[in-house]
Parts: structure tokens; sequence; C-alpha cells
């Protein structure tokens, strides 16, 4: 606190008569100011670099990200040090909003049990997939999307969009994506809520045909499949919720970006230790 005020008031006073009157030495005293810049500086850096990394990441990342990103530039900080320098620089991600039930769960088609039983792991990949469905509004009308996400490595493995939710084939699509590029083993467990797109006879006969275990969430319980909400979360905070759609392309256009360019990439997951789900897969490929 002496040395501040020192600095502080140096324009008005010597140097040399504060430190004799606050009992310092002006050594000691220089020693700090020199110190004291060199860390102010050095924030400054480091400033720059979370500035550019959060610009990168489309100004979604979080103090914890933005870590990990610096540590892997080979930047030496503390987490503490990140956090601070994003408070005071006024560096903040869009904070997410409250789930809403969307599920139409009022039809007579079969119901599955609830095989998953809310153990969202995965010993590998392509052993436990889940999928759901929202909907996104555009100036010419709701386009809906349908996503299957593979717990192992919370890769969206499936995805399909349609201007139409009364209709079977939008989650079908995104089911058909996923077994072509993946091309599971029998005994897939497919979890999903149970909306009638997924309890309707194509749906499940799908399911059947290519030996995969069905299972659906509880009525009205969200968390039951609580990974795929978690991401229809991330996608309208960091994206949907960000932009005004004019046409259903051009949200089209956006989504597919923002899936296969930047989630599945690029985007550093925190179950995943701040790796992207692409980079999750391919280390634990290479060790294995």
């Amino acid at each position: 606190m002496r040395y501040e005020f020192i600095r502080a008031e140096k324009a008005m006073f010597p140097v040399r008569w504060m430190c004799r009157l606050l009992d310092v030495s002006r050594s000691g005293y220089y020693a700090w100011v020199e110190g004291n810049d060199s860390r102010e500086q050095r924030d400054r850096q480091i400033l720059q670099v979370i500035r550019e990394v959060f610009e990168e990441n489309r100004a979604t990342y979080g103090s914890p990200r933005i870590y990990r990103e610096l540590r892997q530039r080979g930047i030496p900080c503390s987490k503490p040090r990140v956090e601070r320098l994003m408070r005071e620089a006024g560096i903040t991600p869009p904070r997410k909003k409250k789930y809403r039930v969307t599920t139409d769960s009022n039809h007579k088609n079969p119901i599955a049990p609830n095989v998953l039983q809310r153990d969202f792991t995965s010993p590998a990949p392509n052993r436990r997939w889940v999928s759901d469905i929202t909907y996104v509004w555009t100036s010419a009308g709701w386009l809906y999307l349908a996503v299957v996400l593979d717990l192992f490595s919370r890769r969206i493995v499936g995805w399909a969009m349609d201007s139409r939710l009364d209709t079977e084939s939008l989650p079908l699509r995104a089911l058909h994506m996923a077994l072509f590029s993946r091309a599971p083993d029998r005994g897939l467990i497919h979890h999903s809520d149970r909306g009638c797109q997924y309890t309707s006879q194509a749906y499940r006969d799908t399911l059947r045909a290519r030996a995969i275990v069905c299972s659906m969430s509880r009525r009205g319980d969200c968390w039951d499949n609580a990974v795929a909400e978690s991401f229809f979360a991330t996608l309208k905070l960091e994206l949907i919720h960000r932009h005004i759609f004019r046409t259903r392309e051009e949200a089209r256009l956006a989504i597919f970006e923002y899936i296969e360019v930047f989630y599945n990439l690029k985007r550093r997951h925190s179950y995943l230790g701040y790796m992207s789900p692409a980079e999750f897969e391919r280390v634990v490929e290479i060790a294995a």
C-alpha cells in the first residue's frame, strides 16, 4: 500500500522524501515498480490472446475453456489469472436459459423401457446413442432439427432438418445418416424420448432390423435424455439465440456449419477433458 501511494503521488512529491517519510527504501520501491510493471505488461499480453481465443470461438468460451486453450498454446498462466482478466475486461459468454418440455407423448404407440437409466457413459464408440428433436424459429417459419449423439465422444453422428415435424422421416433421416457414417455393431442402445416420431412403426422397424436396443425416457422427464437436451441448450445459446434467420435455408447452413465445423471438430467439451469430440476419438484410437 505504501509503494502504491508513492507511485500515485510521485508527480506531486519527490520519491526520496516520500520513501523516508513512509519508512521504506528507495531500492525496494523501484524493485516493486519494475516487478509491477512487468506483471501489468504480462497481463496485457495474456489479455490480448484471451480476446483472440474468445473471438475465434464465436464469443462462446468461458474461463475454463479459454484457460485450456492458452495452456495448449504454451502460454503459462493460472486459471484464477484468466478469470480475473476476463472479469476486468468484461469478457463473458452467453448464459443458458431454462429448459422447456416440447415432447408430444399423447399417442398410443408402444413405449420401450428405459434401458439407459440415466447412465450417460459409454465404454467405446457406437455403443450408446441418444436422439432428440428441437425447433428453430426463422422469419419464414419453424425449422425442426433431429440429431443423434454418441455418448462416448458426445459427437453428433447424425442429423436432419425439415420444415415439418408431423412426419416420421425427420428423425429417420438423422438415424440413417448415423448408421451410414458409423456402421455400429449389433446391440447398440438407442435412447430417445417417447415422442410419436420415435415410437412410430417405421422408426422401431429400422432399429429392429439393425438389432439396435430401443430405450425411451419416462413420461415428461427431460433428465432421462439430459445429454441430448444439453446439446440443444448449447446450440441455442451459442448460435440460435444470437441470430435472426430470415429463411430456413439460412438457418440450415448456420446449423450445419456449427455442428460439423465447430462443435464436432473444434469446440472443447468439459466432459471430454476439454477436448473436442473429434480430438477425443483420435486420442482414444491412438491409445488403443
